[in-house]
Order: C-alpha cells, then structure tokens, then sequence
C-alpha cells in the first residue's frame, strides 16, 4: 500500500490531468490528487505551495501517515536541454519527488532545512532499470519526451518507493542565483498576494505604514483587522507567517496591478 500522493503541476490542462491521473492509478493501484499550479506557473509559487503542503503535516495531534508529493514546474530556459532534472528528498516520514530548481526548492531550504537533492538523469536510471520490462527504444523515447512529468516521474517515484537501486547524485541546494528582495509568490483566489517575507524579516510591526510602491498601507495582524475596502500588509497563513498585501473585500493583485513572480518594494 503507497502512501497518499499528491501531485502539484503546471501542465494541468483537462487531457494532461486525465493521463496524469490514470498513468499513476496504473502504477500505484489508486489515483493520485492532481492539483494545478497553472501553467506557466512561477517557480515561487510552485515552491511556496510545495513549503504549505509540508507544513501542514505538522500538529497533528498523533504520528499520522506518510505522504508522497510530486511537482512539475517547467520553465523551458535553456538551462537543460531537456528541461530541469527530477529529484527527490525527504521530510521527516514525507517524501518529495519534484523538478530540481534552486528557486522553487528555496522555501524548503530556507524554512525547513532541505539542503540537499538526490537528482537523477533520467537517461541513466531507465538504461539502469533492469526491474523494468522496457525496451531500449521505449526507454530512450521516455528519457527524450518532452512530457516526463508524465513519463518519467511517476516511475521515479515508484521505483524510489520500492527501494529499486535508481542511481542519483546528491546535490547540496545552494541560494537561488537571482536578485534578492520580496517578491510576490502567488496570488489567491481572492486576489491576495502572498509574499516571500515576514514582518520580522522587514523590521516592521503592527501600527507601522509601509510604503508599497507609490503608496502607503498599514501593518496589521490579521485580515480582520483592515477596514473594509482599504489595503494592508496582514501577517499570512502561508510558510512562516508570510506577510500578504490584502484589500479587504477587494483584490490586491487588481488594485496594484501584481502577479505571483513579480518584485515588489516595500519600505518602512
């Protein structure tokens, strides 16, 4: 029996959910939940959510199960030639298994003390899977396809899971290579924008004002706080009590004219 799987993707059109979903069902016995990130999705988005999901493993009263998560976020940069590689780590009873991405693992490097991946290529673990019954042809078409998150990375997965000998190299996680400062790592489904800093990172307090672009908002403690129709800074709910800039009964995003990426200056 696997644990439960979830499976966070940007490639989550109706026709890549239904293989996604019965690709897994067919390799695990039972479908995973297929939840999208939208697509292109913003690696800070991705990694905020991957931080959420695992948090929300904590406090639960007893041991509880362990889980699987699967992400797929691919940025086609150039970087690889093929995309990111997959990897996976642990945390705690939990396993991930996800595209290996300095900016989107950041999140759990900074919050949660991941500092390494077991990355693999995939190229080498399927000449490698002697357990498998794939051919070579077929094992080289799915080391080159351009959907591995459909693929390949159900295998990994499961291959890891069954404690097959899938060759990796671990990888110490370094510091995203990109300017520092806050960003806006998603926007809710009511046009709050999630941000990637808390209040204690920015020195600032409840009763401060905050300059937020052009404008300024006040610091509160919970959306609660804001009067109706203005715009604040609220301590989150998301990672470490991110901060989020709110309008309460409206949306931030609208207002500020934000996306889930985008840089945003504040000052005290």
């Amino acid at each position: 029996m696997y644990p439960s799987i979830t499976y966070l993707t940007d490639c989550s059109d109706t026709n890549a959910q239904a293989r996604l979903t019965t690709r897994m069902a067919a390799l695990f016995g039972r479908p995973p939940v297929v939840l999208p990130l939208g697509g292109p999705a913003p690696l800070e988005a991705a990694g905020l959510t991957l931080l959420d999901v695992l948090l929300s493993t904590r406090l639960l009263g007893e041991d509880g199960f362990p889980t699987v998560t699967l992400v797929n976020v691919a940025p086609r940069d150039g970087r690889w030639p093929n995309g990111a590689p997959f990897g996976w780590f642990g945390h705690g009873r939990h396993t991930v298994f996800t595209t290996y991405d300095p900016v989107l693992l950041d999140p759990v490097r900074r919050h949660l003390g991941v500092s390494s991946v077991s990355v693999t290529d995939a190229r080498t673990v399927l000449a490698a899977a002697e357990w498998a019954a794939i051919g070579e042809p077929d094992a080289a078409d799915l080391a080159g396809t351009q959907f591995r998150s459909l693929w390949y990375l159900p295998l990994l997965a499961k291959w890891v899971l069954d404690e097959r000998p899938v060759p990796f190299t671990p990888v110490e996680l370094p510091a995203p290579d990109r300017p520092d400062g806050v960003r806006v790592a998603l926007v809710d489904n009511f046009g709050n924008c999630k941000l990637t800093c808390t209040a204690a990172d920015l020195g600032i307090l409840a009763g401060d004002r905050v300059a937020v672009g052009s404008s300024k908002v006040p610091c509160h403690e919970r959306l609660s706080d804001v009067p109706v129709g203005t715009a604040a800074l609220v301590t989150g709910s998301s990672g470490p009590g991110f901060l989020e800039l709110v309008v309460n009964g409206g949306s931030a995003a609208a207002e500020f004219g934000l996306r889930a990426g985008d840089a945003i200056a504040l000052q005290g």
